[in-house]
């Protein structure tokens, strides 16, 4: 199903090196809102050392917001030395086409990494790209998330129910 991750994590902080190499990834584009950041831009700690240890190992960062708020990225991407994409109206695919772009890597050699199904996951596997969930960092919200998360959870558990009985996730 278009909607299911290709990988699951309970943050992002968890993803190594090590998988990232085994799924042959490169970069990987980061969703900001409750995926690097809470609602009042508090980051959990340990996500500056976590970027740059995958920095040293090679990969390739990128962060791609739907956020209109630019001065809010801008104070992150500074923080984390990471480029931005912000309004980037995912799942639409254009700000993750141009990140791709940006980070001059194939798509299955680019995961992108977020908290919602309906924008993070739907947009990079639209754009064949490797697909990471990761959960709120916070349950605040903004307004539409809020209306979105009772949905996106109905699906998440649909989804740990079928990994958890060993099903194989097809995607198609």
């Amino acid at each position: 199903m278009i909607l299911y991750p290709d990988a699951y994590f309970k943050n992002a902080r968890e993803i190594t090196t090590d998988f990232l190499s085994k799924n042959n990834i490169n970069a990987l584009i980061l969703d900001l809102d409750n995926t690097l950041i809470d609602y009042e831009r508090n980051m959990p700690k340990g996500t500056i050392e976590w970027v740059n240890e995958l920095k040293k190992n090679g990969i390739k960062f990128f962060i791609v917001t739907n956020t209109n708020k630019k001065k809010k990225v801008e104070e992150i991407s500074k923080k984390l030395e990471i480029k931005y994409i912000y309004f980037a109206k995912k799942p639409l695919k254009s700000g993750l086409i141009k990140a791709k772009k940006r980070l001059q890597e194939k798509p299955e050699n680019i995961a992108v990494v977020g908290d919602q199904l309906f924008t993070d996951v739907l947009g990079g596997n639209r754009c064949k790209m490797f697909s990471i969930l990761v959960d709120p960092i916070a349950e605040r919200d903004i307004w539409i998330t809020r209306l979105k998360r009772p949905i996106e959870n109905f699906l998440k558990k649909k989804y740990f129910e079928k990994i958890n009985k060993g099903g194989v996730m097809d995607k198609k």
